[in-house]
C-alpha cells in the first residue's frame, strides 16, 4: 500500500481536528497556500513544516514521513544501541541491530536514518570480517555520496571501501578507489582539507601493500606536511600512522616507532576504540622490530589490547592481528610453543579466505615452527603465506616470504623446491 503524501497527511489531520484551511493558515500563511500544499502542488520549507506540525499537534517527522513518533523513537534507540556496540567492538551485535533498522518498513520513509543504518551496517560487516558483503554495501554508498553535500562523509565511505578492498586482497582496486577520490578533491579545490588527508592516508596504505615504496615514501612526506598545515587531530593521527607504516616497510624501524608514538599522542580521545586498538597493535609490532630487547614490553602492551578487545567482542580481523603480533612477541622471547598456539588461534578466526591478516599469521606460525624444529610444518605455513600474498598483489611482501622459504629450504637437501622458491621471489619483484 502506498504511503500518504505530505499534503494528504496535513489535510487528514486538519479535518480530524475540525480546522479549516483558513484557520490553519492564520496568521502566518494564506489559506490558498495551505490548499496548494494539501494538493501536493507546493513543497513547504522546513520552517513551514515545523509551524504546521506545531499547529496540528504532531511532530515534523510524522508530517514528512508518516511514521509515528513512537516508531521513530524505537528505531532511533535501536540505531543508537547499534552505534554504541560498534564503537565498543561488538561487531556481531552491531551488525544485528543495524540489520533490524534496515528490515523495518518504516525506515524507508526516514532517509537520513536509513542512510545512517546502511553506513553503520557496512562498518559492522567489515569489523566482523565479512568483507565481500561490506564491499557491496560500500560500493552502493560511494555511488550515492556527494562530496559537495557532505565532504567528510564522502571521504569516509571512499576510505572504508579502499581499506576493505585491500584487506580482501584486491590491492589494485583499493589504489584505484583512493586515487580517483583524491583526484576529485584536487580538481574541485578541496585538497587542503581533513578529507584529503584521510584519503591520502588510504592511498598511502595501498601503495605500501602493492609494493610501490617510492611513491609511498614521497606521499608520506607530503601527507605529514599537509596534515600539520590543515589537518585536525584525527587527520594528523592518520598521517603519522601511515608514515610509520612506510618507515617500517623501508626498514627504518626507529623512525617508525617515533612516528607511531606521535600518532598515539595525537589520538587521545578523538579516535574510536577500534582504530586506537589497531594503532597500539601496530606500535607494539614496530617495537618488536626496532628494539628486540623490549620484546617483553611489547608483549605486555599487546596482552592489554587483547584483553580489551576480547571484552568488547571486537571483529575477527582485529583480534587476529593482535594474536599474530603476540605470536611474534613470543617468538622473540624464545617461546615458540606459545607462538604456535597464538598463530593457530588467529588463523581459526580468519577462516580460509585469502587475507593479509592470514598471511601474517601464517608467517608467524612458520617462524615458530622453525624455532621448534618442525620444518615440514614451517615449509607448509610459509608456502601458504607466500602464495596468499602473491594472490593479493602484495609483491614486496610475497617476495620476502618466498625468499624466507628458500632460505629455510637451503638448510635441507631439497634443491629443486629451494630454487623454485627463489624464482618465485624474483618474479614477485619483476626480475
Amino acid at each position: 500500500m502506498d504511503r500518504e503524501t505530505l499534503g494528504q497527511r496535513i489535510r487528514a489531520l486538519r479535518i480530524r481536528q475540525g480546522v479549516s484551511q483558513a484557520q490553519l493558515a492564520f496568521p502566518e500563511l494564506s489559506d490558498s497556500y495551505i490548499s496548494l500544499i494539501e494538493s501536493d502542488k507546493r513543497v513547504p520549507a522546513p520552517s513551514v513544516i515545523d509551524l504546521l506540525a506545531a499547529k496540528l499537534n504532531c511532530s515534523a517527522t510524522y508530517l514528512v514521513s508518516g511514521v509515528s513518533e513512537d516508531v521513530v523513537d524505537e528505531l532511533r534507540v535501536t540505531l543508537d544501541y547499534a552505534e554504541i556496540a560498534l564503537r565498543n567492538g561488538a561487531a556481531g551485535e552491531a551488525r544485528a541491530r543495524f540489520a533490524d533498522v534496515l528490515a523495518s518498513a518504516d525506515a524507508v520513509a526516514l532517509p537520513e536514518m536509513l542512510h545512517q543504518a546502511r553506513w553503520g551496517h557496512a562498518l559492522a560487516l567489515e569489523a566482523a570480517g565479512e568483507l565481500a558483503e561490506a564491499i557491496g554495501e560500500l560500493r552502493a554508498l560511494t555511488a550515492e555520496a556527494s562530496a559537495e553535500a557532505d565532504l567528510d562523509h564522502w571521504a569516509r565511505v571512499h576510505v572504508a571501501l579502499s581499506r576493505c578492498l585491500r584487506e580482501r586482497g584486491d590491492t589494485s582496486a583499493g589504489v584505484a578507489v583512493a586515487e580517483e577520490a583524491l583526484r576529485h578533491l584536487i580538481a574541485t579545490g578541496a585538497d587542503s582539507t581533513d578529507a584529503a588527508v584521510h584519503l591520502g592516508a588510504a592511498l598511502l596504505a595501498a601503495f605500501i601493500e602493492r609494493g610501490d615504496l617510492v611513491r609511498a615514501h614521497q606521499l608520506a612526506a607530503q601527507l605529514v606536511e599537509r596534515a600539520e598545515r590543515v589537518g585536525g587531530p584525527r587527520a594528523r593521527t592518520a598521517a603519522y600512522w601511515e608514515a610509520a607504516y612506510v618507515a617500517e616497510v623501508r626498514g627504518e624501524y626507529e623512525e617508525g616507532v617515533a612516528l607511531a608514538e606521535r600518532a598515539l599522542m595525537l589520538a587521545g580521545g578523538g579516535v574510536d576504540q577500534r582504530d586506537l586498538a589497531r594503532l597500539r597493535v601496530a606500535y607494539a609490532g614496530l617495537l618488536l622490530r626496532a628494539r628486540p630487547e623490549e620484546a617483553e614490553h611489547a608483549r605486555d602492551l599487546l596482552a592489554r589490547v587483547r584483553a580489551e578487545i576480547n571484552s568488547g567482542s571486537a571483529g575477527e580481523i582485529d583480534v587476529a592481528q593482535c594474536l599474530t603480533e603476540l605470536a611474534r612477541a613470543e617468538n622473540a622471547l624464545g617461546r615458540p610453543g606459545a607462538a604456535v598456539a597464538l598463530a593457530e588461534e588467529a588463523l581459526e578466526l580468519l577462516g580460509e579466505e585469502p587475507r593479509r591478516a592470514a598471511a601474517a599469521a601464517l608467517t608467524a606460525l612458520g617462524e615458530a615452527c622453525v624455532r621448534r624444529g618442525d620444518r615440514d610444518r614451517a615449509v607448509e605455513a610459509l608456502t601458504r603465506a607466500a602464495t596468499c600474498l602473491e594472490e593479493m598483489e602484495s609483491s614486496r611482501e610475497a617476495a620476502q616470504a618466498w625468499f624466507d622459504l628458500a632460505e629455510l629450504l637451503a638448510e635441507t637437501e631439497a634443491e629443486e623446491p629451494r630454487m623454485a622458491a627463489y624464482r618465485r621471489a624474483l618474479t614477485c619483484v619483476g626480475v
